[in-house]
């Protein structure tokens, strides 16, 4: 029988001890390692998937403030357009209102009338108690302003009329704003200084045809501009006046 001595049986214990403790370390660090690596790699790929979404959001960002700087950029400058186009028309329009010349008849603000000769005139009727021109108006007042430009030393005389249907005061005003929305027009589309323009509201007063029918009360609907030039030679061929119906065929 193998006799083992007291400090054997100890060294052999020690490192049979150290053997298992080494052999459990490596099992565990194996263990730990197993498990954590997933645990890394899917941290890691979260990060590089949290860092893209980053960046997406940021330059979706950048676009999306530039788009809208752009689009405000261009909503000012379209605003801006629009202001000063109002302002212009609004200008013109004022200007034709305060400048232009209100008579009972021309002959009464107008010395030496004789030295005046009708050039040109045209007629635009309206609608029953209606003051706004229709298309077909404007379209008669074209063919006459397109003249304008090259007509010398000259005057236009406006003359708005009414049927007989109302009163002689409330026709009197009727006629005056029809004949102011011709001037207006006028004024603003073809330049025509404000004081070129002679303003008549004759109301019911003067009848173009007889009230007594509906087409010819739809006549005394009218508005008529004529016009005159001092000149031997103005320039300007005469036009003769249109007389088209519009509007409704019996009333005011």
């Amino acid at each position: 029988m193998t006799r083992i001595s007291r400090a054997g049986f100890a060294a052999a214990s020690t490192l049979a001890a150290l053997s298992l403790v080494f052999a459990t370390g490596c099992s565990t660090k194996n263990y730990v390692r197993s498990q954590t690596q997933p645990v890394v790699q899917k941290t890691n790929e979260l990060d590089d998937a949290t860092a893209a979404n980053n960046r997406a959001i940021h330059d979706v960002d950048s676009r999306s403030q530039a788009g809208i700087q752009q689009a405000q950029t261009s909503a000012n400058t379209a605003q801006q357009n629009a202001q000063s186009a109002s302002q212009a028309a609004n200008t013109a329009q004022q200007n034709a209102q305060d400048a232009v010349n209100r008579a009972d008849t021309l002959s009464g603000v107008i010395a030496n009338l004789d030295n005046y000769k009708q050039v040109g005139d045209v007629s635009v009727t309206f609608g029953f108690n209606k003051d706004v021109l229709t298309k077909a108006d404007k379209e008669q007042l074209d063919q006459f302003g397109g003249q304008l430009a090259s007509a010398k030393s000259y005057i236009l005389e406006v003359t708005g009329g009414t049927d007989s249907v109302g009163s002689k005061e409330y026709n009197y005003d009727l006629s005056d704003r029809r004949a102011m929305a011709v001037v207006q027009y006028l004024a603003t589309k073809y330049n025509v200084p404000a004081h070129k323009f002679y303003l008549v509201g004759l109301g019911k007063d003067v009848e173009v045809d007889s009230n007594k029918t509906a087409a010819g009360r739809a006549k005394n609907r009218h508005v008529e501009i004529q016009l005159l030039s001092n000149t031997a030679d103005s320039g300007t061929p005469a036009a003769q006046g249109a007389n088209g119906m519009s509007g409704s065929p019996s009333g005011r």
